[in-house]
């Protein structure tokens, strides 16, 4: 089994929210006693959607040979790989299985932003519970359509209206999403971004994160990193946190396939990290 971590979320500034290239992600990831980084900026569309906070169509070839230049650079020292952060609505499946086949992607994140105006648009009615129920169907869509290696972010929703996240009172929707996400094998993430908003907690928060334990769903770990200093931040609490629930591994995705890293040795390579330049700002994806 594997001991080594790699930060499986990242971005760039191709985004329009993000900055660093990715060689300085990789220096904070060497830093920090990663083995590598995957670099996961946000897909491009093709009819619009959200388009202030992705990378332009005509922009991915310059996202491919960013990723290819830094990994060239950092050959020696640090494994760079390609991935992607693709969201997800129903309807999308065409264009996604289309753009998953342009090149060899080492790991595709699937993303359902019920924050974006685009998606509250579509979906919102005025009944927030409701919303968060679409938010968790939409979870389960994803898994099911097999395009993606894990789920980011999941109970991302509760940012949209803090103060009306229970998830106790969603307990059967949130079980039954659980059920259709572990009946297809994809991963699911624990993002470390979320203690840096409203509520401040890990995405997903502990009841989640329990359920998904109880039923043996693989998980990965990301900072979500959109500035370079950020990149493994508070990976010690997020392998504690899985501990806590009873995980002993985590999963690396490689030529889309998983590698497990075990816990206890992934937790003692982390080094601390070098103090913060810059303070970290909030960004609207």
């Amino acid at each position: 089994m594997n001991s080594s971590l790699y930060e499986t979320h990242l971005h760039t500034p191709l985004c329009r929210h993000a900055s660093g290239e990715p060689e300085a992600y990789a220096a904070v990831a060497l830093q920090r006693g990663l083995k590598g980084i995957i670099v996961t900026c946000h897909n491009p569309s093709n009819d619009g959607w959200s388009p202030d906070v992705r990378m332009h169509l005509s922009e991915f070839p310059d996202y491919l040979a960013m990723v290819t230049r830094a990994r060239q650079a950092w050959a020696d020292q640090m494994d760079v790989r390609l991935g992607l952060e693709s969201d997800y609505v129903p309807g999308m499946e065409p264009w996604l299985e289309t753009l998953h086949r342009q090149v060899p992607f080492d790991y595709i994140l699937g993303s359902v932003h019920p924050h974006l105006p685009d998606y509250k648009q579509r979906y919102f009615t005025g009944d927030i519970i409701t919303f968060q129920r679409t938010y968790l169907e939409h979870l389960a869509l994803a898994a099911e359509t097999g395009l993606f290696d894990a789920l980011a972010h999941p109970d991302l929703v509760k940012i949209v209206h803090p103060a009306a996240w229970q998830p106790e009172r969603l307990r059967d929707a949130i079980g039954r999403a659980l059920d259709r996400i572990r009946a297809t094998g994809v991963a699911m993430e624990l993002n470390t971004y979320g203690l840096h908003k409203n509520p401040a907690e890990m995405h997903p928060g502990p009841l989640i994160l329990q359920e998904m334990q109880q039923r043996g769903i693989p998980v990965v770990i990301g900072a979500d990193a959109h500035q370079p200093h950020r990149v493994a931040d508070h990976f010690e609490m997020a392998l504690d946190a899985l501990a806590a629930v009873g995980y002993s591994e985590v999963n690396i995705f490689l030529n889309r396939r998983p590698h497990p890293v075990d816990i206890a040795a992934a937790r003692r390579s982390l080094r601390l990290p070098q103090p913060k330049e810059e303070p970290t700002p909030t960004p609207s994806f």
